[in-house]
């Protein structure tokens, strides 16, 4: 009697405990507990769908330099991720030969692979080059990408970048996307893809990348380590409250930002359109262990339009992403916490007019 009362006991308490853990742990709730007021709305285009790529860098800077023309008077423009996307991969092969097979020739990229292709090689509308050129409806870069780096492994191999191969690389991206169009014709406008760049007004210079890490000094320029960064471009560093300090001054003054960070976390869930972090001391020195332990990774890019604040007071950047609009019920937005933004940003972009005075000094801009 006495083992089946202790048996009986025991097997309440675990279960009572395992209950309270589970509900302590539980970092997001319900969708329909979030009643999301919106404090800023910044106008950008309609969500597109990467689908079956890793380009979401592509298509959040692409949604981001679109917000800007709406910002600068320029109208609404659609314009092709899949032509900046497909320079992008011969950039990243040719790299990788020089690497001797070493560098990075899967899809991931940062906002400044879609800057430099934009500033060599111009842009083209969506409609004139949408890189559908596999009999799909929606992206799939899977077999292409297989294709590619067979194809650079080779040249690795053979130690030569033969004509042939230059040719072969450039008949695939013509398979899967299309040939680049040398003119187009544009709202009754002949434009080259250079000629079309330079008729929107957008400079390259004029757009910064930032960081928030403590293993290079602040206000000074460094490399952030992770594969998707091969073309080892330099980015500023700031303290995270002036990160989030200048994403605050860019919405308030009518500029969206370009996000990158980290999406793995549990209280990530862009399904009820909403990420939280659970803890509310994020120092900066926990940043920088979640970079150096590789819990804080370079995952995705996506476009900050907007801050919200929920019911309870809890800010959030309203985020657009490019999983589809019929990716969840907010129509393929999200709200991040301030909290989750503290924790796992690895960088953003902005344009630099957006940057508070006082921080921009402290660059050097």
């Amino acid at each position: 009697m006495r083992k089946t009362l202790f048996l009986t006991l025991l097997i309440t308490t675990l279960t009572i405990s395992a209950l309270s853990q589970k509900k302590s742990t539980t970092v997001t709730r319900p969708e329909q507990e979030f009643i999301f007021k919106p404090l800023t709305e910044l106008k950008t285009t309609s969500v597109k769908n990467q689908a079956r790529t890793n380009t979401c860098w592509c298509f959040a800077t692409t949604s981001f330099i679109e917000s800007e023309l709406i910002r600068m008077g320029k109208g609404e423009y659609d314009l092709s991720e899949m032509y900046i996307i497909r320079y992008n991969y011969v950039d990243r092969l040719r790299d990788n030969y020089l690497r001797q097979g070493k560098g990075n020739t899967e899809e991931g990229g940062q906002s400044h692979d879609w800057m430099k292709i934009f500033a060599e090689s111009g842009i083209v509308p969506d409609e004139v080059y949408n890189g559908l050129n596999y009999g799909s409806a929606t992206h799939n870069h899977g077999e292409m990408n297989s294709i590619l780096t067979a194809v650079a492994e080779t040249a690795v191999d053979r130690k030569n970048e033969s004509p042939q191969y230059k040719s072969i690389v450039e008949s695939i991206l013509d398979t899967y996307l299309g040939t680049v169009p040398e003119s187009f014709t544009y709202k009754g406008v002949i434009y080259t893809p250079e000629s079309f760049a330079q008729s929107l007004g957008i400079n390259p210079d004029d757009y910064i990348e930032i960081t928030s890490l403590t293993h290079f000094p602040f206000y000074t320029l460094g490399v952030l380590e992770v594969p998707d960064n091969w073309r080892m471009k330099n980015f500023f560093n700031v303290p995270i409250n002036e990160l989030i300090e200048i994403m605050d001054y860019a919405q308030n003054n009518g500029y969206t930002v370009n996000w990158d960070g980290d999406v793995s976390e549990p209280g990530f869930s862009h399904k009820k359109g909403v990420a939280l972090f659970p803890e509310s001391n994020l120092s900066q020195e926990m940043r920088q262990k979640g970079y150096e332990n590789f819990t804080t990774t370079d995952d995705h890019l996506m476009h900050v339009t907007g801050i919200s604040k929920d019911q309870n007071g809890t800010k959030y950047y309203i985020t657009k992403n490019s999983w589809g609009p019929e990716s969840n019920s907010f129509g393929g937005y999200l709200n991040i916490s301030e909290n989750y933004v503290r924790a796992k940003t690895l960088f953003i972009m902005v344009h630099k007019n957006s940057i508070p005075p006082a921080i921009r000094a402290k660059l050097g801009l």
